[in-house]
């Protein structure tokens, strides 16, 4: 792994693209050179552009506030020969960013991706680097068909599925039959924050477009396998959900309900989660929890003020196992969404691919 890239941000003045700049302030192998947004933000000062608009509970990094913002877009040719890869964390529709994410890869620049829109295309690999980090191999047949020898494009999961996925992951060697979950999902994760969303406060909103969906479908991806150069999804488990929006600045939580063809005992769960680790803890890589899930013997833990920070927000907190009256067992997942679930994981897939020798 060398040692330094260089490095663009695109979508730079959003919730996660200023959490994209306030990681990478001081990270050991990547260095930002290029940071983009809207026409609307392009030529003003990064400061300026972002104004009062800064969501992030740590100052803005000095290192970004004189640079001068560029147009995601307009700009794009501009960045060849400039930075090694963009991470992308834009707000446009869906064929927008498709067509955007595929013009940086054909210009030979890889895109490690926050935003939905090439989830589900066969050749692009959706990861969460401690399970499928196998899936990486399609990357060769996604360069095929772009026609690419290094631009490609690769994907982190849907934010809420890192509260329960990473906990569900390490008992499929029970045979999953099932699982039902709720999640219950901070405001960041609609990049709002209380002053900006004060519908919030005092309710819960039983709805949030589109998460049910991703819940239920990416995990299938996930789970899949690579064959003839795309993902296969995985047929199982089946897994229903329902998504709530609740008031709390970050952090994810997930009510989880498991059914087993082989039903495990509570110690052999616990014994799961707690040796299970994947590429980044054997790589060692930068933003890596050294522990991935942490369990929580205090019946009222996790909870997301206390603990979303477990490990610089890159861990998966548990708590409250205990059979169940109609499901096998049930218990409480956690996970930072802007960290974890957001820009860390896109860090951390940036990482991986690093050490693979994918840029």
């Amino acid at each position: 792994m060398q040692k330094s890239y260089r490095v663009g941000i695109v979508g730079a003045t959003g919730m996660v693209g200023q959490r994209f700049v306030t990681l990478l302030d001081g990270h050991p192998l990547f260095t930002p050179v290029a940071l983009l947004a809207s026409a609307r933000s392009a030529g003003k000062r990064y400061e300026d552009a972002v104004g009062d608009k800064w969501a992030m509970s740590v100052p803005l990094p000095a290192y970004a506030k004189d640079m001068t913002v560029l147009d995601a877009e307009a700009d794009a040719a501009s960045l060849v020969g400039k930075v090694d890869f963009v991470f992308c964390a834009v707000n446009m529709k869906k064929d927008a960013i498709r067509a955007l994410e595929e013009r940086y890869a054909k210009l030979e620049i890889p895109v490690v991706s926050n935003n939905s829109a090439h989830r589900f295309t066969p050749d692009v690999p959706m990861i969460i680097p401690e399970i499928n980090a196998d899936h990486l191999a399609v990357i060769d047949a996604q360069k095929e068909r772009l026609g690419t020898k290094r631009g490609f494009i690769a994907v982190k999961s849907n934010c809420s599925l890192q509260s329960y996925v990473p906990l569900l992951h390490p008992l499929k060697r029970f045979g999953i039959k099932c699982a039902a979950v709720t999640t219950y999902q901070a405001i960041s994760g609609a990049g709002k924050t209380f002053e900006t969303m004060p519908e919030i406060v005092d309710n819960v909103i039983p709805y949030i477009g589109g998460e049910e969906e991703k819940s239920e479908q990416e995990p299938l991806k996930i789970w899949g396998s690579v064959q003839g150069g795309v993902i296969k999804n995985a047929e199982g488990p089946a897994i229903t959900a329902q998504c709530l929006r609740v008031p709390v600045s970050d952090g994810h939580t997930a009510a989880v309900f498991v059914s087993f063809e082989k039903k495990p005992s509570k110690e052999e769960i616990l014994k799961a989660w707690q040796t299970f680790g994947g590429e980044p803890q054997a790589l060692c890589l930068p933003s890596a929890p050294k522990q991935f899930i942490h369990y929580f013997e205090e019946d009222d833990r996790p909870q997301a003020k206390l603990d979303r920070m477990t490990e610089n927000g890159m861990a998966v907190c548990a708590g409250r196992l205990r059979e169940d009256i109609l499901f096998d067992y049930k218990f409480i997942g956690l996970s930072h969404n802007t960290l974890r679930g957001a820009a860390g994981g896109a860090v951390l897939l940036a990482e991986l691919l690093a050490a693979k020798n994918y840029i």
